[in-house]
């Protein structure tokens, strides 16, 4: 956990998936990002599922809900998901906080990894959502991307993670930058999808910016031209991380990276070259 002005942040690791590092890294040679990060004997990359909770004063607000509990054993499978220590809502529970206590789930984008525990089964095989209080809100662009899926957004735009929420006017639909709380604002971060959303955490004159997938590593982040397969715009990513680096050297923000296992959170500097870097910074899980 730590405070920034105001706010507490806890960091949530609902679990770490392994991937394809074609999807991960895109374009990206081999020989580049391998000295970043080693993939398996399937060419495979760990990509670390993190959520936040952040209390504002007496509210509790939920960032991404990842990939939730139900997947069945073929996903769990695809997603060869390690969860040692439990998934989101075993992480708040560590924290005292039970589902009906979140009064906020922001959903970044609908991507299942994003938004998947944003509803569970009952026990009767219903969807119902995992934070019954809570309202939910997702950028309105991203929700009408992620209710017609087309051939390649398909499989992670699955419509029981979200539709039903919006027909039960729990899902609230924004229409560009937002105040969601005092200190915590939503920002269109078009790229890796046109509705993407990152969140800036703001107070006592401190900065902080869950990044989402902008970009998914903090590598990602420091290189504009390194960016996943899944960036459904990939040139408007690259301008979109750029005006973002200049505001993270000028507010000397904390940067929050969803799926990075070795650099979940720092800071952007220049190295002794001038190059830009993210320094790591040490945080604790939940």
């Amino acid at each position: 956990m730590i405070t920034l002005g105001d706010l507490r942040i806890h960091f949530i690791n609902d679990g770490v998936t392994h991937v394809d590092a074609g999807g991960a890294f895109g374009l990206v040679p081999r020989v580049l990002w391998s000295r970043y990060l080693q993939p398996d004997d399937d060419n495979r990359v760990p990509m670390m599922n993190l959520n936040l909770l952040v209390e504002a004063g007496e509210r509790k607000i939920v960032i991404d809900t990842g990939l939730g509990r139900k997947l069945d054993e073929k996903a769990v499978a695809n997603w060869r998901i390690e969860r040692p220590h439990g998934d989101l809502i075993d992480a708040l529970a560590r924290l005292g906080v039970q589902p009906t206590d979140v009064d906020l789930v922001i959903d970044t984008h609908l991507h299942s990894d994003h938004s998947g525990g944003n509803t569970i089964l009952d026990d009767a095989g219903n969807i119902r959502p995992a934070f019954p209080h809570a309202e939910y809100v997702v950028q309105r662009r991203e929700y009408e991307d992620a209710i017609r899926p087309n051939e390649r957004t398909a499989a992670t735009y699955l419509l029981y993670n979200y539709e039903p929420l919006y027909k039960s006017g729990q899902l609230r639909l924004l229409d560009g930058d937002v105040e969601l709380a005092p200190g915590v604002t939503g920002h269109v971060t078009r790229g890796h999808t046109p509705g993407h959303m990152s969140v800036q955490l703001e107070s006592g004159g401190q900065h902080a910016l869950f990044v989402c997938d902008m970009a998914s590593y903090a590598v990602h982040f420091e290189r504009l031209a390194w960016m996943t397969a899944y960036d459904v715009e990939p040139l408007v990513t690259l301008e979109t991380k750029r005006r973002w680096q200049q505001w993270a050297l000028e507010t000397g923000a904390l940067l929050i990276f969803p799926h990075d296992t070795q650099r979940p959170a720092g800071r952007l500097t220049h190295d002794a070259k001038g190059k830009l870097h993210v320094v790591a910074e040490p945080i604790e899980f939940a």
